[in-house]
């Protein structure tokens, strides 16, 4: 082997350690990154002359890990949206004994009425009467609210999660842009496949997403239901219309990817999991169902307190201990009512009314003889509350049984609700660490490596420098042994 040879390969070999040291020093800055890093590894090939050369730098993968990440953060993302709803209308029933919820105040209101059947001539017992029902009214209106206010909330969060999607497949469509170019031109496109996961990742807690590679290293991206969100290049559009106002009744609008319903009734290929996926369920059907309930056990109140007399020759039914705002008559329909219902001013004395027309009778004198002691009006009363009702299908629970026993049994389907959201959440929770931990370790950069590897570039940098130290002390020689022959022939 000549000097010359030699020289070479030992500047190709500290040009390669060189390398190796400047991907050593990524890693290793790359445990610190907020956001992915895969570790990255230099590939050396063998020069003709002897000598080896840095040719590209690959990075870890694990696809199947990276999916499983993907959706367990979906799936976490999902129930923390329906959580946070869902605390909050649980501040509708308080805690189990708290008595602040429609089926205590209901319980205070019958007993209280039962007190006032028993001795009707004591006037006291008749106010608490009006202000028992008073509390189950304000209790009704205020859980009516929140779920209206749960529903604005979760619109508006919809919204924020369409312009958080569409400023982050904006930012995919250039990282990946990058990338299919820097491939084409074989540059190193690795840390930018990194940002394109990192991008991916907080794509996923927003919706649930697939995703499909192409031989350019180009990346196409799908919604959990199959809807294209990018493609050959280009992002799709998410477009979303907000409510700022709900009342019962109110239909929310529907997210659209590409014109294509993803959310709501009208959804031909709805989103199952994601922060937009868990507040569509939010705003368009647990808070629906449970106004659904609201309202039943409203309208159930205003019949079941309902007076039946005749009037001019016919029979005529009118609300009575419970009526609701605008009143012309019996409700038509059952919804909103939770919101609407009021106690009867006619009874109440702070809107100048009189109590004991709860036992005499609202809308006419069913005590016609002005008996201080008349109960029959109360004891219809208690009969009618306490008799088996009709409720509607669309709150979810029993459709016939007492009003106590449907006003419990609403109770008790948000408790459900609630508690199995808190399970599935604690679940994905420890899914979501469990699979991040495991690509981390599958991809991630150890310390412990970095430090081992650093110890045989030094090795070899020593080694490669006193080659080169040896092959300059050879040409000194050299020269001077050449230097001294060109004297002696002078």
């Amino acid at each position: 082997m000549g000097l010359t040879t030699a020289t070479s390969i030992a500047q190709s070999s500290l040009a390669a350690i060189s390398a190796e040291a400047a991907v050593l020093s990524r890693n290793i800055a790359g445990v610190n990154s907020t956001g992915t890093y895969s570790e990255k590894t230099p590939n050396l090939e063998t020069t003709v002359d002897g000598g080896v050369q840095l040719v590209s730098i690959s990075r870890a993968q694990n696809q199947a890990l990276f999916d499983s990440v993907l959706s367990a953060t979906s799936a976490s993302a999902t129930q923390s949206a329906l959580s946070g709803g869902l605390t909050t209308l649980q501040g509708t029933v308080g805690d189990p004994g708290s008595n602040t919820s429609p089926a205590d105040q209901l319980s205070n209101f019958i007993d209280a009425l039962q007190s006032f059947e028993t001795t009707p001539s004591d006037q006291a017992l008749a106010s608490g009467v009006v202000t028992a029902a008073g509390n189950l009214v304000t209790t009704l209106n205020t859980a009516a609210s929140t779920v209206q206010q749960v529903r604005e909330q979760a619109d508006a969060g919809m919204a924020s999660s369409v312009a958080t999607i569409n400023n982050l497949l904006s930012q995919f469509q250039s990282v990946n842009s990058q990338i299919v170019q820097g491939t084409a031109t074989g540059g190193d496109v690795t840390d930018l496949e990194d940002t394109r996961d990192t991008i991916l990742t907080q794509l996923s807690q927003q919706v649930g997403i697939s995703t499909t590679s192409g031989p350019n290293n180009s990346m196409s991206i799908y919604t959990d239901s199959g809807v294209t969100l990018f493609q050959s290049g280009i992002a799709s559009s998410v477009t979303f219309q907000p409510t700022s106002t709900y009342t019962a009744g109110t239909t929310g609008n529907a997210v659209y990817i590409d014109g294509v319903a993803v959310t709501g009734s009208s959804a031909v290929m709805p989103i199952q999991s994601g922060t937009l996926a868990g507040l569509a369920t939010l705003r368009d059907s647990t808070t629906v169902t449970y106004q659904n309930q609201l309202d039943q056990i409203a309208n159930g109140l205003i019949s079941a307190t309902a007076e039946t007399f005749n009037s001019g020759g016919g029979t005529i039914t009118a609300p009575g201990l419970f009526t609701y705002t605008g009143a012309t008559g019996m409700p038509t329909s059952a919804t909103g009512l939770a919101g609407l219902i009021e106690v009867n001013p006619a009874v109440d004395p702070n809107q100048g009314g009189n109590p004991d027309l709860v036992r005499d009778g609202i809308n006419t004198n069913f005590n016609t003889g002005n008996d201080a002691s008349y109960s029959t009006q109360l004891q219809n009363l208690l009969t009618s509350l306490q008799a088996n009702q009709t409720f509607s299908a669309s709150g979810g629970i029993e459709s016939s049984g007492s009003l106590s026993s449907y006003t419990q049994a609403s109770v008790g389907w948000l408790e459900a609700q609630q508690q199995n959201v808190s399970n599935e959440s604690s679940y994905q929770s420890t899914l979501l660490t469990s699979t991040t931990s495991a690509l981390s370790n599958a991809t991630g950069v150890n310390l412990d490596n970095e430090m081992s590897k650093m110890l045989d570039l030094e090795q070899s940098y020593s080694s490669s420098a006193q080659l080169m130290t040896a092959i300059n002390s050879m040409f000194t020689s050299l020269i001077t042994a050449v230097t001294a022959i060109n004297g002696s022939a002078g």
